[in-house]
């Protein structure tokens, strides 16, 4: 009818929806076959290259080991006709017929074996590297043997027996080579080289030697061509008998001498006075070397006055520089030795001095004597056990000193040690030099001291200035060391008659050893007392970083 409107069924639209929906998911299904299909025929491919190359690989070997396979059936056709003989006669020639009966069990048999020896290989556990490397040890010392055994004229190799160490009968320091390139250095400085006829112990050949039969001045020129001055000659013989000693006392006899060869220097012409300067320094400081062996105060002392010759500006004056140089030094001597000492003694060390202490001191160090002296004149009340050795017997200076300033003492050898060590309240001990590890460097005996009182629970304080603290690592008393003169071990007073050691130079198997100085551990040192405060051993590299190189 044309007057009803026709209306649409929501059920009909929603079946004409999901039949879309139907063939949409259809055609996709369709598409995802394809591309599978394709992928699977790609991967066909791939697999259908990869077996070909297999079988390529399979023919190559197989060729490769045809000649071997022919050899071994050679063989086995060998064994089968031996086997065979009494057959063919008896039916003909028939042997002929096994031949192709017999190469596939000779292949068969070939294709065993070769499997067992490949399963063997491969039952058979890995070896570890250390067992490798103990099986090729034992190769090579079986090889070795032999070798041997071969060299001494055939035989058996014998067992190793016990073969002694063998010791450097000498070091780096007294080498040949070494000794031939020092001797060059000192024929350009012109410094005469120390003759090596002494008689030393082998353990302490490297070790420098002072004897009283060796002259050092008798070859040197000591006119306007000698690169010496003649005070540095008068130092370094003074040096060598003995006539100054002390790391104070010496280090400021050479700033004093050095002042003196700036001040007679001259520049040349065309050259700078900063580099002709400390080239003309060095052959003096040689010569002082081969007198005796700088201690460590000279040694940073030198290291000072050079650092401050490189810095001096080119374009200054001569007079100007030289005044800048004698000014340097007269400063170091009083800054770093005359006024640490003086805070030393006056400022540290007199708290640890109380009325009624015994103190112990060994040797003569110019410090220690100062800071008794300081606390005497402060009116502490104290007394002083000097205690001394052989061969110098410097205690007896020491003894004089304190004595003549009014002080109780008692003078002891260091033998009787252990019997008044149980009086002693406080040890107070100088240094030689205290070295980067905290071990103090000092005259010998030193150590002996050091543990005798820490044995009794007596604290020892050790007096030094930082100038003689050393960058350097010591541990013995054998690697760096001096040795003093031998004939002092074995003199005795003028009026004294002849003794039985009077020849010891004619006996091959005697030699005297005369050590100038030994090492103290730091385990037997309470405190260190310098001018900066009182400190540990163990705070030496602490100081050095610290310190002002123009100081």
């Amino acid at each position: 009818m044309a007057g009803v409107e026709e209306t649409k069924n929501p059920t009909e639209d929603n079946s004409i929806g999901l039949k879309e929906k139907k063939e949409t998911i259809q055609q996709k299904g369709k598409k995802m076959d394809r591309q599978e299909s394709a992928s699977g025929q790609k991967k066909g491919k791939q697999k259908q290259k990869r077996n070909k190359q297999k079988e390529k690989k399979s023919k190559d070997e197989k060729l490769q080991d045809k000649p071997d396979q022919k050899g071994e059936k050679g063989k086995v056709e060998r064994q089968s006709s031996l086997s065979a003989a009494p057959a063919a006669a008896a039916t003909g020639g028939s042997g002929s017929k096994t031949k192709p009966a017999v190469q596939p069990e000779a292949a068969a048999v070939d294709a065993s074996g070769n499997e067992g020896s490949n399963n063997q290989t491969k039952e058979q556990p890995q070896k570890s590297k250390a067992e490798l490397k103990a099986e090729r040890r034992a190769k090579q010392e079986a090889q070795r043997a032999a070798k041997a055994a071969k060299a001494e004229g055939g035989g058996k190799p014998k067992p190793e027996a016990y073969r002694p160490v063998k010791v450097a009968t000498s070091l780096q320091v007294d080498d040949a080579k070494v000794q031939k390139k020092v001797a060059k250095k000192l024929a350009k400085e012109q410094v005469p080289v120390r003759t090596l006829s002494q008689k030393k112990v082998g353990l302490f050949s490297h070790l420098h030697q002072y004897e009283k039969d060796v002259s050092l001045t008798q070859e040197l020129s000591l006119g306007t061509a000698g690169s010496i001055h003649p005070a540095i000659i008068k130092l370094g013989v003074q040096y060598a008998k003995g006539i100054i000693c002390g790391s104070n006392a010496r280090c400021v006899a050479l700033l004093m001498t050095l002042k003196k060869v700036i001040a007679d220097y001259s520049t040349p012409e065309q050259k700078e006075l900063s580099r002709d300067l400390e080239a003309k320094i060095k052959p003096n400081i040689s010569f002082l070397t081969q007198c005796r062996p700088l201690s460590v105060s000279m040694g940073n002392a030198i290291k000072y006055i050079k650092f401050n010759i490189t810095k001096i500006p080119p374009d200054m004056p001569e007079e100007e520089a030289k005044k800048s140089l004698l000014d340097k030094i007269n400063r170091f001597i009083r800054e770093r030795i005359i006024l640490a000492d003086e805070a030393i003694s006056k400022t540290y060390a007199i708290t640890k001095i109380h009325d009624g202490d015994v103190i112990l001191t060994y040797a003569c160090s110019s410090l220690v004597d100062k800071i008794l002296k300081d606390a005497h004149d402060a009116g502490k009340k104290f007394t002083v056990i000097v205690v001394d050795s052989r061969p110098k017997l410097e205690g007896r200076e020491c003894l004089r000193r304190l004595v003549n300033h009014g002080i109780r003492c008692s003078y002891v050898q260091i033998t009787a040690m252990s019997y008044v060590i149980k009086e002693v309240s406080k040890v107070f001990l100088g240094a030689h030099a205290l070295l980067a590890n905290g071990y103090v460097k000092s005259r010998v005996g030193t150590s002996m001291i050091a543990l005798m009182a820490n044995a009794y629970n007596v604290p020892v304080l050790v007096c030094c200035e930082t100038y003689k603290f050393s960058d350097r690592v010591q541990t013995d008393s054998f690697v760096s060391n001096e040795l003093g003169d031998p004939d002092d071990l074995v003199a005795l007073p003028k009026h004294h008659e002849k003794h039985n050691l009077a020849g010891w130079r004619e006996i091959n198997t005697l030699h005297l050893l005369n050590l100038i100085y030994d090492v103290t551990p730091p385990d037997f040192i309470s405190m260190v007392i310098t001018e900066v405060g009182m400190i540990p051993c163990t705070s030496v590299p602490v100081i050095l970083r610290v310190q002002n190189p123009e100081m």
